[in-house]
């Protein structure tokens, strides 16, 4: 079976914004940016994944200029949750999992992912907020979780998509943006430099 040529560059490994640009129809290409993901003094949540993203697709853009790759766009997202005024990026190691999952037990919390996209010297961005809803997790769910492996390359320590849609209450905003790559807005940035979702 022939694959399509891919139609953009994805600046990022993660299984789950493949998985997800794979729904919306799109061949892609990975590329890896090397990029500092560290929070700089006194930033804001929403500024932090929007220059993520934004540095992402920079990186990206300039990796294909000077590798003379096909002149296509590049996609980049940044995902974190935030509690309160923390942010809880990806855990380092199991027991920073189980303290996440302690602190986002029966509360509410916001998932921010920004979409960047770099083509033609230009770049946009785009910007999802959701609200998540946890219900009251027992310490032995919470060890049974992290025992799985599952929350250890995931922001706030845990995948919607996987066990811990369980955990879930509510959700207020976008499903796949809680995943990583929230589709409604990367459609829309694709449309806009001529890329049609079927």
């Amino acid at each position: 079976m022939k694959h399509a040529a891919p139609l953009i560059y994805l600046a990022s490994q993660s299984p789950r914004r493949r998985a997800l640009l794979r729904q919306l129809g799109i061949p892609h290409r990975v590329l890896v940016p090397d990029v500092n993901e560290a929070p700089l003094p006194r930033e804001t949540p929403e500024d932090h994944v929007r220059r993520l993203a934004r540095i992402k697709a920079e990186v990206g853009a300039m990796r294909v200029l000077k590798r003379r790759w096909p002149p296509l766009p590049v996609l980049a997202a940044d995902t974190v949750v935030v509690l309160g005024r923390t942010l809880l990026g990806k855990p380092v190691d199991a027991a920073e999992a189980a303290a996440m999952l302690a602190r986002l037990s029966g509360r509410r919390h916001r998932v921010l992912t920004a979409v960047a996209l770099a083509f033609q010297g230009k770049l946009q961005l785009a910007l999802s907020d959701t609200q998540v809803v946890f219900r009251r997790l027992a310490a032995s769910e919470i060890e049974a979780y992290v025992a799985s492996g599952e929350p250890l390359d995931k922001a706030g320590g845990y995948g919607i998509q996987g066990r811990a849609a369980a955990f879930v209450r509510r959700i207020e905003g976008s499903y796949s943006g809680v995943m990583g790559l929230p589709l409604f807005e990367t459609a829309e940035l694709l449309r806009k430099i001529g890329i049609r979702i079927p």
